[in-house]
């Protein structure tokens, strides 16, 4: 059985930066057109000059083989200023901003403290129509791990709709039933990223056999019952939802750690992943919008015209893959996977 489909887009994606690009990048552009790529890094790329450097070390890392374009967004701060917006939208190269809670995951103590420092520069993207990509959780640590996407949905996302009701807002990586319905329920101007392992798993998942590190990720798996909810919006054909991957690539000896950082490297495999969930749910025909067509109509780019054709045909996913000096565990490392992209096909 083959499934060709347009090339899709990763709406969300961890790059890193330096040396380990060169080992990265490949993995995404052998598969995807384009990807949102986020602007966790230290520093933080907090303006439009940081992320045209950045975006210029990813191209340069990009195979000869492969045409792919990276889709840069900024970080957002207390101190974001207004200008920056338009700074940023008139670059053509930068997509969005990123709203981490400060603390809330990697490389996020420069975040946001409280959602009302960054309302100037949230009301300048509404009215320059750029998108807000939000890390939906509070980092309250009295709220129960599992609990804060929910209680994120109560305490920020909702009064900011309220007050800002047509900034655009990528609700990213959501996890639980909560969030799947709240972005149902929204207007035009709210859609959201959904993970593989998100789709795949529970958070059974973390601890068969003992922990498992490599499945360890903020927002962490959650409950088999927003699991099913989360594929049944995948599966919906609801353009409010698309795919977006959120690899997160950490070199093994962080990983496997005293601390354990959390991360799920997914884009060795990330379309084949894809591709596997809707086929055990019956809606191979609804992969292609998901993964091809919603991502860009919201962020307002054209739809790719090339495409890539996967197959149905077993493989084994590599035990491990190089990262600079250092070795990544990739999702399903060692394991049997059940599609495998075969190529692809310009127009």
């Amino acid at each position: 059985m083959t499934l060709t489909i347009t090339r899709p887009d990763d709406w969300h994606l961890h790059l890193r930066d330096g040396s380990v690009l060169a080992d990265l990048v490949p993995h995404t552009s052998r598969q995807f057109a384009r990807a949102i790529v986020m602007p966790n890094l230290t520093p933080p790329v907090i303006n439009t000059e940081m992320a045209r450097s950045y975006r210029q070390r990813i191209l340069a890392a990009v195979p000869a083989v492969d045409s792919f374009e990276p889709l840069m967004s900024l970080y957002l701060t207390n101190n974001t200023p207004a200008d920056e917006i338009i700074r940023a939208k008139e670059s053509g190269i930068v997509h969005g901003f990123k709203y981490y809670p400060a603390g809330a995951t990697t490389n996020s103590d420069a975040g946001v403290t409280d959602i009302k420092n960054a309302y100037p520069a949230l009301e300048a993207m509404q009215k320059n129509n750029m998108i807000l990509q939000v890390h939906g959780e509070v980092v309250d640590p009295t709220v129960d791990i599992f609990d804060r996407e929910a209680r994120f949905i109560e305490q920020v996302l909702e009064p900011l709709k309220n007050d800002l009701p047509e900034l655009k807002i990528v609700f990213e990586h959501i996890t639980t039933k909560h969030a799947a319905q709240f972005v149902s329920d929204a207007d035009q101007y709210v859609a959201a990223t959904i993970t593989p392992q998100h789709l795949l798993y529970n958070r059974n998942e973390i601890f068969k056999g003992g922990i498992r590190p490599h499945y360890y990720c903020l927002p962490v798996l959650k409950r088999e019952e927003h699991r099913l909810e989360l594929v049944k919006a995948a599966c919906s054909g609801n353009p409010k939802f698309f795919l977006g991957t959120d690899s997160a690539p950490h070199a093994q000896n962080k990983k496997e750690s005293s601390c354990g950082c959390a991360g799920i490297f997914s884009a060795p495999l990330a379309i084949e992943l894809y591709a596997r969930s809707f086929d055990e749910n019956d809606a191979r025909d609804k992969l292609e919008s998901f993964a091809s067509f919603y991502g860009a109509d919201f962020y307002g780019l054209p739809r790719n015209t090339d495409t890539i054709t996967l197959e149905k045909k077993e493989w084994t996913v590599p035990a491990s893959f190089p990262l600079a000096s250092e070795k990544i565990i990739p999702m399903h490392a060692s394991e049997k996977e059940k599609w495998k992209m075969k190529m692809t096909s310009p127009t």
